[in-house]
């Protein structure tokens, strides 16, 4: 919680009035039952053993004039209080969430899949929210209270120190309560989250998987499962809602009974002689409520502070967490000559924490300006291989060059500015065609001349034509281009890559929401006007049959490498591959 809290240190200058405002209006506040107190004391003039009333209107007048004043200055101090806390609160939480996002971004696959997505939304969502609203809280009650139920006590002791042991017993039995509700509540804020993130889990699936879980007619099973998480969910919020809700009505009844106490014990006081009055009584009877109500608004702070701890806690996990993918010391620039080419030497790699190899030994060079495919079963490690050279994922032995410098000795930015990278899913975001396509950092600077030829260039070598004709350059893009079909999508996630003008591609399955006849298209229009290192994966025999290499693979391991008459010879897992997809007379046209 310390740790989150620094996040206010940019705003400790608007903290500090806050404070200063809060505490004026707190002494203000205190001030109000004393004139009170003259107005029955010696406005009305009622004294001890007396019911006749003696006006001094005077007196009236002046307390009332003061009470007024002291009024419209603390509602003024409350609005104005009220923007900077705010202010404060929403600029907090804006940088949390701005130093969670950087965090996240700096994620390698390995650490999303750790915390999981949905897991991660919520971290940065409801997680903060409930530091935000701490703080807000705090800022607006953590001097106030604690300044308002000392000064009713200090003024009650100086008033009749007899009558302020009644606002011990009635301190105690608030801090009782607290305590019990505590213990009850405590342990269930962090399963709280938990389930707030099974919820975003489950709701997601849903979402992403409308589809398949229409053609399957599953839709009553995934309810039950979205009812379940629900229904958890609400069970254990309306437990802590009631144990929370149970505590006002209480707090009430300690306040009530404060009131009867002091007047029971204090008339008898009064009537006794001496110098109680019954204005003193009247004015005691005043500040004990506001002692029993400052606790109370006490007791939402510390009942708020566990739950933004477990919060608190779960952001930190996320700033905390190691970076696996970390940047050199000690970089080395780009060269200016810079080839392309990709090789991988006696490289191994698992997955963060798992016991076996996903792929072992793998070696290879991918020429510069030349094609390099890659093919084999589901789950051999076709794209775990290709997400190694943007080190979406770290090897875990060997080492991969480009033109012989370790991708590790080179900045993320630097060597990402050399790579065109191609998803198996078409990702589109919000906006245009032309955003879409023109989204590199270094396309979308580029002078509008030069801007335009690129775009241009880049949709006809893609086979996006039509779409651009349809929609133009402006046509609109959906989030996940859901208003484009597949093959579309993946035309212009082609199209983004080709606008970059990297020296290597990767083409992780990029093709297979393509027809036979568009494939054929884009790989010519590739191989006639793209320089650069093309490294393709793909199922289809067609996509790969005219690469300068293919690589096969099985089970992690390079079990073929060569051309596709070389392998179509040789090679026992390629035969396989290949006659299931095509016949003799196609395979050695």
């Amino acid at each position: 919680m310390k740790r989150a809290l620094k996040y206010l240190k940019p705003y400790w200058h608007l903290v500090t009035l806050i404070f200063i405002f809060v505490a004026l209006r707190a002494l203000g506040e205190l001030a109000l039952p004393l004139f009170m107190g003259k107005i029955v004391g010696e406005g009305l003039g009622l004294k001890q053993n007396s019911i006749e009333v003696v006006l001094n209107v005077k007196v009236i007048v002046k307390a009332t004039i003061y009470m007024v004043l002291i009024s419209i200055a603390s509602i003024g101090i409350t609005i104005l209080s009220g923007y900077l806390e705010a202010k404060v609160a929403a600029g907090f939480a804006s940088d949390i969430r701005k130093a969670v996002y950087e965090k996240i971004q700096n994620y390698s696959m390995s650490e999303i899949n750790y915390f999981q997505t949905s897991s991660l939304i919520t971290r940065s969502t409801n997680d903060i929210q409930q530091l935000q609203n701490l703080v807000n809280m705090l800022l607006r009650m953590i001097i106030l209270q604690p300044v308002m139920a000392v000064g009713a006590i200090v003024m009650s002791v100086m008033l009749q120190p007899s009558l302020s042991l009644i606002l011990v017993v009635s301190v105690i039995s608030v801090l009782i309560l607290v305590s019990v509700i505590f213990i009850l509540i405590l342990p269930k804020f962090k399963i709280v989250q938990k389930l707030v993130d099974r919820m975003n889990l489950t709701t997601r699936e849903n979402l992403t998987g409308l589809r398949v879980i229409r053609a399957y007619n599953t839709e009553s099973y995934q309810e039950e499962k979205i009812k379940k998480a629900a229904k958890d969910t609400k069970d254990l919020t309306l437990f802590v809602n009631r144990i929370n809700n149970l505590m006002w009505p209480v707090m009430h009844v300690i306040m009530g009974l404060t009131s009867l106490a002091i007047i029971f014990f204090g008339k008898d006081i009064v009537f006794n002689g001496g110098d109680f009055e019954p204005s003193d009584l009247m004015v005691m009877q005043q500040y004990s409520m506001r002692t029993v109500m400052s606790f109370m608004f006490i007791t939402m702070i510390f009942i708020m502070i566990p739950r933004a701890q477990i919060s608190a806690n779960r952001i930190m996990d996320v700033l905390d967490q190691e970076i696996v993918i970390k940047e050199t010391n000690n970089p080395k620039s780009l060269p200016k000559d810079l080839k392309g080419e990709v090789e991988f030497k006696n490289v191994n790699f698992k997955y963060l924490d798992a016991d076996e190899y996903v792929l072992c030994n793998i070696s290879f060079k991918a020429k510069a300006n030349e094609t390099t495919a890659f093919i084999g079963s589901t789950g051999s490690g076709k794209s775990t291989l290709v997400n190694l050279i943007p080190r979406f994922f770290d090897v875990s032995q060997g080492e991969i060059l480009i033109d012989n410098i370790n991708i590790k000795d080179l900045l993320l930015d630097d060597l990402h500015s050399l790579i065109g990278y191609v998803p198996q899913k078409g990702i589109l975001f919000s906006g245009t065609i032309e955003s879409n396509v023109m989204f590199a950092e270094s396309t979308r600077n580029l002078p509008q001349e030069e801007k335009q030829k690129r775009l241009e260039k880049a949709i006809e070598i893609a086979q996006a034509s039509n779409l651009v004709k349809e929609k133009g350059f402006d046509g609109e893009i959906a989030q996940g281009g859901v208003n484009v079909s597949g093959g579309q999508r993946q035309r212009l996630s082609i199209a983004r890559a080709i606008s970059k003008e990297p020296l290597i591609y990767i083409f992780d399955d990029s093709f297979s929401a393509l027809d036979y006849q568009t494939d054929k298209n884009l790989r010519k229009a590739l191989d006639d006007n793209i320089y650069g290192t093309k490294i393709i994966v793909a199922q289809r025999i067609n996509t790969i049959r005219y690469a300068n290499q293919i690589i096969v693979l099985d089970k992690g391991e390079i079990v073929g490498k060569g051309t596709h008459d070389e392998l179509l010879k040789t090679n026992k897992v390629y035969q396989e591959i290949a006659f299931s997809q095509l016949s003799k007379e196609e395979l050695y046209e």
